[in-house]
């Protein structure tokens, strides 16, 4: 017995969905699992976010309902959408990516970072100068406040971003 091209058709079809599917699920469960992994560190843990930490959340929280729309396309037949929303949860998670090595960068000494979190204490204006300073904090980009294996928050994040932008781009390239 041998296979009709609308057979075979169908397969790929399916193959496609299937792979779609799957790295749509993986970008969303794994960028919101990175989200829960930082709001952790940040409220049970106790370490506050820097500003670059702040930004590299950002794609994140765009990121993940995006997939989920890409989920939704795939089920609803749409798989050039499919297609377009894996793309840009890609190009999202790479943004992430970027940011991470950016910062992580800074951690090591490789660039200064900007002055907002990797400079000296805050420019107080005005009124009590010690009262300013005393009440100022400045979580600096500069420096890991925690590490495991030699890695900052900021190195696993760039592995992570990276990592869900190959298995988005998988998904996005699917065709029959």
């Amino acid at each position: 017995m041998t296979d009709t091209p609308s057979a075979s058709r169908a397969t790929s079809s399916a193959a496609v969905r299937t792979r779609q599917i799957i790295s749509a699920l993986i970008v969303a469960v794994g960028a919101a699992g990175a989200l829960a992994g930082a709001w952790y560190f940040q409220l049970v843990v106790g370490l506050a976010p820097c500003p670059l930490c702040l930004e590299q959340r950002v794609p994140y929280y765009i990121g993940v309902p995006i997939a989920l729309i890409a989920m939704v396309c795939v089920v609803g037949g749409k798989a050039g959408l499919a297609r377009v929303a894996l793309g840009l949860a890609g190009a999202l998670m790479a943004l992430s990516a970027f940011l991470a090595v950016y910062h992580a960068g800074i951690e090591w000494g490789f660039w200064v970072g900007p002055t907002a979190c990797s400079g000296t204490g805050p420019a107080v204006g005005g009124g009590n100068l010690l009262e300013g300073l005393q009440q100022a904090r400045v979580v600096r980009c500069d420096e890991a406040p925690w590490r495991l294996f030699g890695l900052s928050l900021a190195g696993y994040n760039a592995f992570i971003g990276s990592a869900l932008t190959v298995v988005a781009m998988w998904g996005a390239v699917a065709r029959d």
